[in-house]
């Protein structure tokens, strides 16, 4: 009897150290590598020909090597990206539900703000669209839900990154006509970030970390593998952690000199929803 009361007590302990530590404060400093294929490089230098290498500049923006340093504290986060063309500094709030991009590129300093309710519509007109150009409305994009739901396969292999030990993992995904995609994962299981599942990569923009199934994985993420747009590479990997750092409320305010709009503003004036100015969301 006093043995089954002793498991029953050690039990729920034993089960409760096993979970991860919940950080509130951080500073994570990531590097985002996004590889374009062989066969791109000739595509490249013609679009460059015929098209006076501006078009090409933008089709590639975001190949290479980013750095981003995210900045976490409570229900804030503020994410730095830095690349050759300007700097992109996200800012999320998770208990208003809205998330603010700020743009610092050729001397211009523009913003623009939505909130999860209009990117979740933004989604669901962005996949009409695509159903419309495949003329097949049986062709669903792939989002996480009871019908797509996200498989995690966990794996006792380890590594060292950021001076952390990880575990891999392995988030296997359904898209378009039931076809399976599975990413390797490298996590440590013994922190989670609030609000945060990943850094790096299409983490930032807001709640689309949660697009590739990151976020179902028991532990913070610290690398990735991924294939994105147009059959691009990308790798993601953290490099530091600070949680001893104290981080200012004044982090994350909007500066004055940045001229904000409702993100449907800024989709009119780069062309429109439809083939103009879209934030693709979970890699898609």
């Amino acid at each position: 009897m006093k043995l089954l009361l002793l498991l029953s007590f050690l039990i729920p302990v034993m089960f409760a150290g096993a979970q991860p530590k919940i950080i509130t404060q951080a500073i994570i400093s990531t590097t985002t590598n996004v590889v374009a294929p062989e066969e791109d490089d000739l595509e490249n230098v013609q679009n460059q020909n015929a098209r006076g290498g501006g078009m090409a500049m933008f089709r590639n923006f975001g190949d290479g090597e980013t750095k981003a340093t995210t900045y976490l504290k409570n229900d804030m986060v503020k994410t730095v990206i830095k690349t050759d063309m300007g700097r992109t500094t996200i800012i999320r709030n998770n208990n208003a539900k809205l998330t603010t991009t700020l743009l610092e590129m050729m001397g211009n300093k523009n913003g623009f703000y939505v909130t999860d309710d209009e990117q979740a519509a933004m989604r669901i007109k962005m996949d009409s669209a695509m159903r419309a150009r495949r003329k097949d409305s049986t062709q669903q994009p792939y989002r996480p839900s009871a019908e797509n739901p996200v498989t995690i396969s966990y794996s006792n292999d380890t590594k060292k990154i950021a001076g952390y030990t990880c575990k891999k993992a392995y988030v296997i995904t359904t898209r378009i006509l039931g076809l399976k995609d599975t990413m390797a994962v490298w996590y440590n299981p013994d922190i989670k970030m609030q609000n945060i599942s990943s850094t790096g990569g299409l983490s930032g923009f807001g709640n689309a970390g949660t697009a590739n199934g990151l976020d179902k994985i028991d532990g913070f993420v610290m690398g990735y593998e991924m294939t994105v747009r147009r059959n691009r590479k990308m790798t993601v990997e953290v490099t530091k952690i600070e949680t001893s750092k104290d981080i200012a409320d004044k982090e994350f305010e909007i500066p004055k000199d940045f001229v904000l709009k409702p993100m449907k503003d800024m989709q009119n004036t780069f062309g429109g929803g439809q083939g103009g100015f879209q934030i693709r969301m979970g890699g898609q």
